[in-house]
Parts: structure tokens; C-alpha cells; sequence
């Protein structure tokens, strides 16, 4: 367990020892000001060549404030302006926004790394992935909690058998949506822009993830819940939402989600001899415990802040993009995420489960 904890924080990922990635950032929201372009700066194979944003004015401003060679609006984006100054395009606009942005990314021949949810809609998300493949550019879902080294250990020790067969996982994800962001007309609550809905898109996306990728196992069916109470929500059907989700090798898992509610996040795996939980877990900061027996261990990992997972996520798809290693949350994968949401707002729609044909 010793020499386990010793390799703790070792990228088993990397690939290369240099090159760098010129980015052009798609969507200057807070996320990409307080998170991305500090992380980017910070990473060791990124460097933030471009800003896009609504206007010209606006993305010079921005890229004057934040020491950025180039700012061009989203008019002169697709058009091609600065082209030649990037290899790669972060997309983190709302979700309905990301297809047109991954379109042209992929006619600059552009690697494209894009916020999940991928996008607004399952149709919308297969489009992007056909554009990226007919264009031959790599599509990566910027699923951080896959680089987080809590994350990726747990799934080394499940693959090893610490938990014995997995049985259950239990999923949540919370938090005060408007307290956070004190805007009523906000785009999370705009199904228009965020697609099904704003607690499991924008919150239960992270457990049902999280899970496939530490289990290596997808849903194969889901049977749902959900309820909007505050006026605030009137237009998307999950304030709150909870779902029971059926894995492969008949593993349980139960997710819930509320965009109005304590903030809180948690994931736990039991297995038939042993447990691993994560909590917190993926508001940017995450802990883990391991339990088999009388054996409990806790690993508290949290300098490894959301920042430092942003770094992890944009050198790992900067070595996916300089070398020849498989990119694993690749469009597919965040597609498969899209069906399985679709799936769990269908169930709760129509009052019955829903079988996930793969």
C-alpha cells in the first residue's frame, strides 16, 4: 500500500517529454478566465495562443487583460482569422453552442477539446463526432474527474480486485445554482441551450461518467424521478432528480442530483469484499477513502484543486494530440453519455424504465 501511495500522483498517462499545443479558447466565461487559461499556463505541454468571444472589442479586452498574443470574435473564428496561430480549440460555451464551433474546428484540420455535456442533444452530439472523424481531427470530452489521480487509482485498485465483484455505486451531485450565479434567465435554465435539462447535465453527467470509466461498464437500463419546485425552474424538468441505473454484471447504481440544494458530491462503489468512496468529489476537489475489512485508508488529495485537474486535462489531450496514444473520453464516449442521459429524462417523462441497447 506504501509504494501505491508513493505513485500517488504519477500521470501513468504520458507519453511525451515535449512539444507544445497553441490553444484558442472558445468562450471566455468565468470557467475559462478563473480556471482553464491559469491551467493552461501552468501545464507543461499548453500554451493559450487565442481568444474567442462575441465581439472583437471584447476578446482583444480579455486577451490584453489575461497576456494573450490574439482576440477574435466568433464571426471572425469561422472565418478562419488566426487560424495559423493555433493547433486546438477548447469549447467551453453552453452546451447548444458547442456543434458549430467543433464543425469549424474540424474544417481548420484543428484538434478539438470540448466541455461536457458534449452538447445540447444526442442528434446534435452525433453530428459533431461524424465532423471530427470525416476531418480525421481528435475529439476529446473534457471529462477532468479521467486525469484526476484519486480517480485513477480507484479504477487501478478495482481492476485489481480490492472491492471484490463490484455491486453497487451510489452517485451525488449538488448544488445552489442560484446562489452561485444570481440570474433567473441563466442558460442552465433554458432547455433551448442546455439540453434536457440542468441537474442531470449539468451534475449527474459526473456520476454516471465517473462510474463507467472506474467499472468499465455502461448502463443497460434506467428507471427515473424528477420534480421542479422553485419558480426558478419551471422551464426544465429536474431541479431534482434521481435515477436508478442498471449496469452490466448487474451492478446497482442510484444517482441524484439537485441544482438547488446543499452543495455536496460523493461517489461510493461497494464491491463483495471491499469499498471506495470519493467525497468530496467533483466540485474541483477530491478525497478518497478505501475500505476492505478493517483496512481503511484515507487518501485527502485536495491541493489537487479544479485548477490543477484543468492543468492534468489539457497536458493529457495535448500528449494525445503531439503523440500516437488513444484518446480514452473521446467523442463516442461522451455521446454514450448523451444516450444515457436522454434515457434517464425519457423514464421520468413517460413514469417508466427505459432499456439503454448498446
Amino acid at each position: 500500500m506504501q509504494q501505491w501511495l508513493d505513485g500517488y500522483d504519477e500521470r501513468d498517462w504520458q507519453t511525451i517529454d515535449e512539444g507544445t499545443v497553441r490553444y484558442a479558447l472558445v468562450g471566455i466565461g468565468w470557467w475559462t478566465r478563473d480556471v482553464a487559461i491559469p491551467a493552461i499556463e501552468r501545464s507543461e505541454f499548453g500554451e493559450v495562443a487565442v481568444l474567442v468571444s462575441s465581439s472583437t472589442e471584447k476578446a482583444e479586452r480579455i486577451a490584453d487583460e489575461e497576456n494573450v498574443e490574439r482576440g477574435i470574435s466568433y464571426d471572425e473564428y469561422h472565418e478562419g482569422a488566426a487560424s495559423d496561430a493555433y493547433d486546438a480549440v477548447y469549447i467551453g460555451t453552453p452546451n447548444a453552442y458547442h456543434l458549430e464551433y467543433a464543425e469549424t474546428a474540424a474544417d481548420l484540420g484543428k484538434g478539438v477539446l470540448c466541455e461536457k455535456p458534449m452538447e445540447a442533444t444526442v442528434e446534435r452530439a452525433e453530428t459533431m463526432v461524424e465532423a471530427c472523424e470525416d476531418a480525421d481531427v481528435p475529439l476529446m470530452i473534457a471529462y477532468r474527474m479521467q486525469t484526476e489521480p484519486a480517480v485513477r487509482r480507484a479504477r487501478e485498485l478495482i481492476e485489481e480486485g480490492f472491492i471484490g465483484e463490484p455491486a453497487t455505486v451510489q452517485g451525488h451531485n449538488s448544488q445552489r445554482l442560484l446562489e452561485m450565479i444570481p440570474d433567473e434567465n441563466q442558460w442552465r435554465l433554458d432547455p433551448d441551450i442546455s439540453g434536457y435539462g440542468t441537474s442531470v447535465m449539468d451534475l449527474g453527467i459526473y456520476s454516471i461518467n465517473t462510474a463507467r470509466y472506474l467499472l468499465g461498464r455502461d448502463p443497460v437500463a434506467v428507471e427515473s424521478r424528477m420534480s421542479s419546485l422553485h419558480d426558478a425552474f419551471s422551464d426544465v424538468p429536474d431541479e431534482r432528480s434521481s435515477s436508478l441505473l442498471q449496469l452490466e454484471g448487474d451492478v446497482r447504481m442510484v444517482t441524484t442530483t439537485s441544482q438547488n440544494a446543499q452543495t455536496d458530491t460523493q461517489l461510493k462503489i461497494t464491491g463483495t469484499e471491499g469499498q471506495i468512496e470519493l467525497d468530496p468529489a467533483f466540485h474541483g476537489e477530491c478525497a478518497l477513502r478505501l475500505t476492505r475489512g478493517d483496512l481503511v485508508v484515507d487518501v485527502d488529495h485536495r491541493e489537487f484543486d479544479a485548477e490543477r485537474e484543468v492543468l492534468e486535462l489539457f497536458d493529457y489531450f495535448s500528449d494525445r494530440v503531439l503523440g500516437d496514444a488513444e484518446i480514452e473520453p473521446d467523442g463516442r464516449h461522451g455521446l454514450d453519455d448523451l444516450r444515457i442521459i436522454q434515457a434517464v429524462h425519457e423514464s421520468a417523462e413517460t413514469g417508466e424504465p427505459v432499456e439503454l441497447d448498446w
